[in-house]
């Protein structure tokens, strides 16, 4: 990626939708109600040779108090002054509107670079709106139609100039830093410390918890849009980071309610952006607001991660409001262990997103769970621990009035922890004694606080 490019404008004029169709992925939420994106969102944008870092941004609207519109101009504002260029985009349909004009004429008085984009251009009813954009006074407007593709060849050829620009100073910063000659610190770099890719960190938990105030704690910046009204998030929000010479991934989440109270569309398909994250996430916080904490939903959006096998670790914020903080984290822990039974030992971290306390020893817990969550025991270790626990606690007598026969475990994968179990017949072992060999894991291997799966298997041994 060389660089920079920010999509403005105002509602409903197509911006997620040409920022999905550069990134080639449906990672914005698109709908057909004006102010959708509320937080500006980064990706990968490419047009045929040309690889650019892409910023979707709010819906530009004139305000500028400390409504949430207000602040989602401000969030537009900061992505204007980090881009190279400016696509401002307009609706063809609608021609320009004063709005238009308003933001035009501010955008002449920053130092980024604008382009002008006239979405919507399938059809003729956007000549007139085409015609009339050369009265902003910003160049040659380029004619897109975000939703059927037409238009990027255009937008290839202006913003090429861009592209050229900085491989020059790529280049140029490349021959200054062959002039200065290296120093040897004597220290030699620990390979085994730095991650192919970046660890995949989720955020979620329920409205108003303080996800959002948490990310932007983490990053040391506004990066995410807060207040105190509820389900201001509406995208996962995905931002490249780098803690302590590791990079992370960190995304930012829509509130999850109870899923009978979600009946609007946009909140259908933010809880379902929300679930995606889960999906493609290692390691998952769920933030619990101190006040209210482990509720039903909370209980529901835990169990959704661990069957999802992703690693848990449980965020307490607002714990500075607890007066009796030993009883809270006494209910805590006892909810945890008589709601949440399959995965004892789940991390539980209290803090403050809002004053920064306690934020500190979040992110070397998620690096230690991670650790753990990647955990491999090699198996002859294995098996000499099956040994001691059948002999301790024999399997159950099976149906066929025969005691079931454990012959040898392995373990097949780590991400979470699978085991096989083989055995000499198909039948599968209780849930009970499953829960027991668990837990003899978990003490045995000190994989406490992970998801662990445990499958019963019939065939030759290959290890005999």
């Amino acid at each position: 990626m060389t660089f920079t490019l920010a999509i403005i404008g105002r509602p409903n004029v197509g911006k997620s939708t040409l920022f999905n169709r550069l990134v080639g992925k449906r990672l914005a939420i698109v709908d057909d109600t004006p102010g959708v994106t509320r937080d500006r969102r980064e990706g990968e944008g490419s047009i045929s040779d040309l690889k650019f870092r892409l910023l979707d941004t709010a819906g530009l609207e004139d305000a500028t108090d400390t409504s949430i519109e207000g602040r989602m101009r401000i969030q537009t504002e900061n992505a204007v002054a980090e881009a190279d260029v400016v696509l401002l985009l307009i609706d063809g349909r609608a021609g320009v509107t004063p709005t238009d004009s308003h933001f035009a004429q501010w955008l002449r008085t920053q130092k980024t670079p604008v382009l002008l984009g006239v979405n919507k251009c399938e059809g003729k009813q956007a000549e007139s709106g085409l015609y009339e954009a050369y009265s902003l006074g910003l160049g040659e407007p380029i004619a897109i139609s975000a939703e059927h593709g037409l238009g990027v060849d255009a937008l290839y050829d202006a913003l090429l100039p861009f592209h050229e620009k900085a491989l020059a100073e790529i280049a140029e910063q490349a021959k200054l830093d062959q002039e200065v000659p290296l120093v040897d610190s004597g220290e030699e770099e620990d390979d085994e410390t730095v991650l192919a890719s970046p660890l995949q960190l989720a955020i979620v938990g329920r409205p108003n918890a303080g996800k959002s105030t948490l990310v932007n704690k983490l990053l040391g910046e506004d990066r995410m849009l807060t207040g105190p009204e509820a389900g201001i998030t509406r995208d996962a929000i995905a931002t490249t980071w780098s803690y302590q010479g590791r990079d992370i991934k960190l995304v930012d989440t829509a509130g999850l309610r109870k899923q009978a109270r979600v009946q609007e569309k946009l909140e259908y398909l933010a809880v379902n952006d929300t679930y995606r994250a889960i999906q493609y996430a290692q390691v998952v916080v769920l933030v619990l607001d101190a006040d209210q904490p482990l509720e039903r939903q909370d209980l529901n959006i835990a169990r959704k991660v661990v069957d999802e096998g992703r690693a848990l670790i449980i965020a307490v914020n607002k714990w500075d409001t607890v007066k009796d903080k030993a009883a809270a984290m006494a209910q805590i822990n006892a909810r945890l262990q008589t709601s949440l039974q399959q995965i004892r030992g789940v991390r539980v971290v209290t803090m403050s997103a809002l004053t920064g306390r306690g934020v500190d020893k979040l992110l070397p817990t998620v690096f230690e769970v991670f650790d753990l969550w990647n955990t491999r025991v090699p198996t002859g270790a294995l098996n000499r621990w099956l040994s001691r626990m059948l002999e301790a606690h024999p399997p159950p007598m099976g149906s066929h009035g025969k005691r079931l026969t454990v012959r040898y475990v392995t373990q097949a994968k780590s991400r979470p922890p699978t085991f096989y179990l083989f055995s000499s017949t198909a039948v599968k072992l209780p849930e009970s004694y499953l829960r027991y060999l668990a837990n003899g894991l978990r003490d045995d291997f000190g994989l406490d606080g992970i998801p662990l799966r445990i499958h019963t298997r019939s065939g030759k041994n290959p290890y005999a």
